[in-house]
């Protein structure tokens, strides 16, 4: 049967854009004296994150065109391909502030943690589609995927890099549940997920420390405490209108990471409850879209591809936005579209260039 290819939906690229708009606009504020005081340029992080964004629209446009029913044969060698990535890391990766998550050297470097994510979402949604009715079985069933999910977020975990993980996870158990998995596994792979967490924070000290850190910051204002503090203190100095774009003092050398993981904070010191209301808003604006796409999809392939690119979207979105206001532990996950870094920005672009693609025959 031949598909027509329609329009676009105007309502998943308007926000990914001002979103993008939005982020260059901050990386810049943000960034700007230190990246002078370090780099003897005041425009270092920002003529970065602008290359970074030509190569992401020029993937996004390329993706939108791109017929998402071909994925479908690249999906388990691109997954095998990000697999490898990840394990390279591990052997010949680059090392910064104890933690070991890039390859390549200087500005050639990339995440492939950012790869694995769209090449676990891409995988899942071919495979899920093709054997939906084993979702009812344990072992033959659901059991391959938690295997799957099993070695890409130990291999994450390495590195280490536990929010990444927890979203990877959380985004196979939430793809399996929109597959129609068997709601007894899911239960038990709930409470199984918790415990891994838990695990995961228990055996190793620093992480113990942030969880501690974050039951009550105030306990340990100079260590791990410190970041969720001087986040707090941005996100309360913005008030309404915020202190005015480029008058915010927490990026002063207070608030650590704060052109990346902590870009919100600075969002909501410099431009107020109405400018951060209105990130959320814009996230919410594709969260939505996303999801009347993937109810709207003309096949299964198609529906699973848009809801699990809406939800590897929206719950990076929800634990960076989470840690930043203090509500979850501090953990190192950019927010999509904002956040200064060249992979986060190109994967999540081709991301909503897929998901463009797909609602073209919506």
């Amino acid at each position: 049967m031949r598909r027509r290819a329609g329009p676009i939906d105007f309502w998943i690229l308007l926000p990914a854009v001002l979103l993008l708009g939005i982020g260059i606009i901050m990386v810049f504020s943000a960034s700007a004296l230190t990246s002078s005081y370090n780099y003897g340029d005041a425009f270092y992080f920002l003529k970065r994150q602008l290359a970074w964004a030509a190569i992401g629209l020029s993937g996004l446009f390329f993706t939108m065109q791109f017929d998402y029913t071909h994925l479908r044969r690249l999906a388990t060698p691109f997954l095998g391909l990000a697999i490898i990535l990840l394990g390279l890391v591990l052997i010949i990766g680059t090392t910064s502030r104890g933690s070991t998550r890039w390859l390549g050297v200087g500005s050639l470097s990339f995440q492939p943690s950012e790869t694995i994510k769209l090449a676990i979402v891409i995988f899942l949604a071919a495979s899920l589609a093709q054997n939906r009715q084993r979702l009812h079985y344990l072992v033959q069933g659901i059991g391959p995927y938690l295997a799957l999910m099993a070695l890409v977020c130990l291999l994450i975990l390495a590195q280490p890099d536990l929010g990444t993980a927890v979203a990877v996870a959380g985004t196979t158990y939430l793809m399996l549940t929109v597959a129609g998995a068997d709601k007894r596994y899911l239960a038990l792979l709930a409470v199984l997920g918790v415990a891994a967490v838990a695990l995961a924070i228990i055996i190793a000290p620093y992480r113990m420390a942030r969880f501690t850190a974050f039951l009550d910051p105030w306990a340990d204002p100079r260590m791990y405490g410190w970041q969720t503090i001087q986040s707090l203190l941005a996100i309360g100095s913005g008030g309404l209108f915020g202190t005015g774009l480029g008058e915010g003092r927490q990026k002063l050398y207070y608030l650590p990471e704060n052109h990346t993981d902590f870009i919100f904070a600075i969002i909501s010191e410099e431009l107020g409850f109405i400018g951060a209301a209105l990130v959320v808003i814009l996230f919410l604006i594709l969260v939505w879209r996303g999801f009347h796409t993937a109810f709207k999809a003309p096949d299964a392939f198609g529906s699973l591809l848009a809801a699990g690119l809406t939800i590897m979207l929206a719950l990076q979105a929800l634990i960076n936005m989470g840690v930043v206001t203090g509500m979850l532990p501090v953990t190192g996950i950019t927010l999509p579209l904002v956040s200064y870094g060249g992979s986060s920005l190109i994967f999540s672009l081709l991301g909503i260039g897929i998901l463009l693609n797909i609602s073209r025959y919506a």
